[in-house]
């Protein structure tokens, strides 16, 4: 049933968060069955959350003024170099922002104005506003984000995933991804989400040297104290905002459901337990193409459109018992394969208590080739690139 049970070795961090990822997990789960208020709110480990945020970006920028300190009581002498190095470090541990991807296409308003509609609708449903930029690229996933100093909302849509989907379950896949801007999730905020990544950033400095030389060996006795503050920061950090990540997920849930309908959502949960078979499929027509060397390329460019057909073809051959395979494996694996998110036939099972709900934002067949011509340009472009470079874009609905 379950031949490929992940056997790897996970350092301290990872099993603190696995383990509280299935705690937390468990007792989400049963206020989620037993009908209780999911709804976001800012409790104590969320304020303590973010004070360790401040704190984390506080040292950021003590770090920062200590440099400027030094160069200008420096100035001119051997005082500067401790200035230099402060500021070095400084900028090397700055909070940083998510920028625009460099590759795929960047779609605007004036782009793609049907399938700007169609978020803006659903975004409203769930109650929040649309995003400002959408772009596509060749991952079997889709996500939202804020980027640039300017804090702009980008939805990237993962076209393998999107392609495989019925019109409705592209609403409630929209719908699960605006979610998370209106859900509270703590983690998903600008101060706590960029000091978590500066901390990561900080433990990757901070982690021993293997098979130090005699100055390296130094380094790792220095890095120790230094190191376990970190470590023991990140394991806070998680504590603090684990349950919130979790409860955020089922909270999206809720709302693609709300905005797609029950149905659609589940849909969606169930093209996720199958996605192996879509990562197989494209590994395939990539290998293919590799096999067939130039004329490949060829076949690359002439039939980008095939692709998509022949993933469509792929996923809906796949047998009902492959669903049901996948559902008991993730019973038997738990909550410990993924800290962020809840299992997924767990988050389907969920959806199906209490009343179906009705769809609030409906697809015609007549806006659905509209935002289809819209978005053709990109489905050639991820074509190309999955066929031509290979394929190991992979994750879930985030």
């Amino acid at each position: 049933m379950d031949p490929g049970t992940p056997q790897q070795e996970w350092d301290r961090l990872d099993r603190a968060r696995r383990a509280l990822a299935r705690r937390h997990g468990e007792k989400l789960l049963a206020e989620v069955r037993g009908g209780g208020n999911l709804r976001a709110r800012r409790d104590a480990s969320s304020l303590l959350a973010f004070a360790i945020a401040l704190l984390v970006h506080g040292a950021t920028m003590a770090l920062a003024f200590g440099g400027i300190w030094w160069l200008v009581r420096g100035w001119g002498g051997a005082g500067m170099v401790p200035g230099v190095i402060l500021l070095a470090i400084a900028w090397f541990l700055r909070p940083r922002v998510v920028q625009l991807p460099e590759e795929g296409p960047i779609l605007r308003r004036s782009d793609a104005p049907e399938l700007f509609a169609l978020v803006d609708e659903v975004a409203q449903v769930v109650g929040t506003r649309g995003v400002d930029l959408i772009t596509a690229d060749a991952e079997l996933n889709a996500s939202v984000t804020t980027c640039g100093v300017r804090g702009r909302r980008l939805l990237v849509l993962g076209l393998p995933l999107w392609e495989i989907l019925t019109p409705q379950q592209r609403i409630a896949l929209l719908g699960h991804e605006l979610a998370h801007y209106s859900n509270g999730d703590t983690r998903h905020g600008l101060v706590v989400k960029t000091a978590y990544r500066s901390l990561t950033t900080w433990r990757y400095v901070l982690l021993p040297v293997r098979n130090p030389s005699f100055v390296e060996m130094v380094g790792n006795l220095l890095c120790i104290a230094p190191n376990l503050l970190v470590l023991g920061l990140l394991t806070l950090l998680e504590h603090l905002t684990l349950r919130a990540t979790q409860r955020a997920e089922y909270l999206a849930d809720r709302e693609a459901a709300r905005a797609a309908s029950t149905e659609a959502a589940v849909g969606l949960m169930d093209w996720l337990l199958v996605s192996d078979s879509a990562v197989v499929a494209l590994q395939r027509e990539a290998n293919q193409a590799a096999l067939a060397g130039p004329r490949g390329s060829r076949t690359a460019n002439a039939g980008a459109e095939e692709l998509w057909e022949r993933l469509r073809a792929h996923m809906a051959s796949i047998p009902e018992y492959e669903y049901e395979r996948q559902r008991r494996v993730g019973s038997r694996r738990g909550h410990s394969v993924d800290t962020t998110h809840p299992p997924t036939h767990l988050r389907s099972s969920c959806l199906l208590v209490g009343e179906p709900a009705p769809a609030a934002v409906v697809m015609d067949a007549g806006r659905e080739r509209r935002i289809a011509a819209e978005l053709a340009a990109a489905r050639v472009n991820v074509a190309q690139r999955i066929v031509r470079e290979g394929f190991n874009g992979y994750g879930s609905a985030q």
